[in-house]
């Protein structure tokens, strides 16, 4: 099972969980906690190969890893807590997994907060994919990690966020780097349904104005899909959580505890 953390409000019922990006861990949310303990029950996971959930030579985490299993990890948590229903927050990849999970359980999800949503690859994105794949058993897996994170942020006020991931990045292994970057092999088919099907789940989008690579695809889908979303945040990059967080945080939880409704 995957490692995970909760804290336990005194009276609310609502539970909130927290669904890291690839490289990161549960410590990426390290500027939420505080504002988000005072209002709901909190589920911090560390994804598979990641933090403290490390492969194990004996278990189920050196299977060929897909989407749709680990999302199955991220239900064994929930299942396991006897959580019935959640609202899921997500940054980066960790927004793929959370609409995974709300296709594949939509009773499960209450609504989700998707942080630097990742919904179609453009073709810049999808060079660095080509490229990565060509060289990902070549070059040094944290090299490809830092070029990869600086195409994603590359201003000087994403600094925090690329050193943050990078730093997390590093405790990854080469062959448990491999097996995450393969998953990319199924992703565009995977995000191509998504934006067709709109899953009438409250959804909120947050995301930087200067996240180029993402943000022009999150316009679209927030104007086909009904019960979606956007807030738009100023001076911001990819990762909006940690470079603009009381913005971030006093957003989403009014959109929480407000019902879902901008």
């Amino acid at each position: 099972m995957l490692h995970y953390t909760k804290y336990v409000h005194k009276t609310s019922k609502e539970w909130v969980t927290f669904v890291h990006g690839a490289g990161g861990s549960s410590t990426i949310w390290y500027k939420q906690l505080r504002d988000f303990k005072k209002h709901f029950n909190i589920l911090l996971l560390d994804l598979r190969g990641h933090g403290n959930s490390k492969p194990n030579l004996k278990d189920a985490f050196n299977d060929k890893y897909t989407f749709d299993s680990i999302t199955e990890d991220i239900v064994e948590v929930i299942d396991h807590e006897q959580i019935e229903k959640s609202h899921f927050i997500g940054i980066s990849l960790g927004t793929i997994l959370i609409r995974n999970l709300a296709e594949k359980h939509p009773d499960r999800v209450a609504s989700m907060v998707m942080g630097g949503a990742i919904m179609k690859l453009n073709f810049r994105s999808q060079v660095l994919m080509r490229l990565g794949v060509i060289f990902k058993s070549i070059v040094p897996y944290l090299w490809l990690y830092k070029f990869f994170a600086f195409v994603i942020m590359p201003n000087k006020n994403h600094r925090e966020s690329r050193s943050l991931f990078v730093r997390e990045a590093k405790k990854l292994y080469q062959k448990e780097f491999i097996r995450w970057f393969k998953l990319t092999s199924e992703i565009n088919p995977l995000l191509r349904f998504f934006r067709t099907v709109d899953i009438k789940i409250p959804t909120l989008y947050v995301m930087g104005e200067e996240d180029y690579l993402f943000l022009p695809t999150i316009k679209k889908v927030v104007k086909a899909h009904q019960t979606s979303d956007l807030f738009v945040v100023n001076n911001c990059g990819h990762v909006v959580n940690v470079e603009q967080p009381m913005v971030f945080n006093d957003t989403v939880i009014n959109y929480l505890v407000r019902g879902q409704k901008m």
